[in-house]
């Protein structure tokens, strides 16, 4: 990210108002963009000058080459150690490198091994993505990550195969019904697996509190409270991500079996399958993401009574801090 190049004067987190949700739609669009993957070296050398520039106070306005830098640098770069991740772990990339994992597990009638590989690609994805933009100055065990990994696994798989056993038991229910329902069985396994990857990864921040700011951006203290909220609100993020992707194209592609796509072969299927899915994911994914914001703010009456009745540094009373909600 653009914050790897040092200097005394800060960046701009965004040109929008992420504040509102519309305004974090666009940011999320951005840093999501495509085309930011035929970013060069080149490009990457000229846009940290820029950015260098504007933090040392030579750049005083932010231009549109300014924006443009930091818009390859925060799509490219890692924030910690300032080297390029890389390419299919990249956020410009998500949507292409979940395309066939997502397209697989949504495929109709797996059977018991193919819903259990697809699961375990998904995760495997998941990991490698997370571990390649993970916070470098607190860095994850091989021990945690690999609990982290089989914990996850086994809940997407548990879910996913126990969720097919099950679905055509419903006698109750119209076959149509059950066929719908057999559909969304990815959504539900990989909602599973997205809860218990967030509460494994950040069990910590529960037991031991993060830290909250006051409008200055001082340190008020650490908070549990705050840390079970950003943690829970992050874990239902799960589902607000997910939905879009794995709940939209099963549902368009049941009525396009139906009709247009009624006797057609396999490859022509696949192929209508993976099309619905890309343009899904382009449209819904920055909206999705978008849903919360990062940075929240919380009445100091809601937290620990250890953080009630402070002062910032102006001597005025404390009665709203903030914290990173996390990814």
């Amino acid at each position: 990210m653009a914050s790897s190049v040092p200097g005394p004067i800060p960046l701009p987190e965004s040109r929008y108002d992420l504040s509102s949700y519309w305004g974090r739609v666009r940011h999320c669009a951005e840093i999501s963009d495509p085309s930011m993957l035929l970013t060069t070296n080149d490009d990457l050398a000229q846009a940290r000058k820029v950015i260098s520039a504007y933090r040392h106070g030579e750049l005083k306005e932010t231009t549109p080459e300014f924006w443009r830098a930091k818009k390859q640098l925060d799509s490219t770069v890692h924030p910690d150690t300032g080297e390029t991740v890389l390419l299919p772990f990249r956020m410009s990339c998500c949507v292409l490198s979940n395309l066939v994992v997502t397209a697989g597990m949504l495929t109709p009638n797996l059977g018991t091994v193919g819903t259990m590989f697809w699961q375990w690609a998904n995760q495997s994805l998941n990991v490698a993505v997370n571990s390649a933009n993970a916070n470098k100055s607190h860095p994850m065990s091989t021990s945690q990550l690999i609990t982290n990994y089989t914990m996850a696994v086994t809940a997407s798989c548990g879910v996913a195969v126990g969720l097919n056993k099950l679905v055509p038991r419903l006698k109750n229910l119209t076959a149509n019904t059950r066929m719908i329902l057999g559909r969304l069985v990815p959504f539900a396994a990989v909602v599973s697996a997205g809860i218990v990857n967030v509460f494994l990864m950040r069990g910590s921040e529960i037991r031991k509190g993060i830290s909250v700011y006051d409008s200055n951006g001082d340190e008020v203290g650490k908070s549990k409270r705050a840390a079970l909220f950003a943690v829970g609100e992050t874990a239902f993020s799960r589902i607000t991500n997910a939905t879009p992707i794995m709940v939209i194209p099963p549902l368009i592609l049941v009525r396009l079996q139906k009709t247009v796509l009624k006797g057609k072969s396999v490859a022509v299927q696949t192929a209508a399958n993976l099309g619905v899915i890309l343009v899904t994911s382009f449209i819904a994914l920055p909206f999705a993401l978008a849903v919360f914001p990062q940075y929240q703010s919380i009445s100091v009456s809601k937290l620990e009574p250890e953080l009630a009745n402070k002062l910032d540094s102006n001597k005025k009373p404390i009665e709203t801090v903030y914290f990173n909600r996390g990814i």
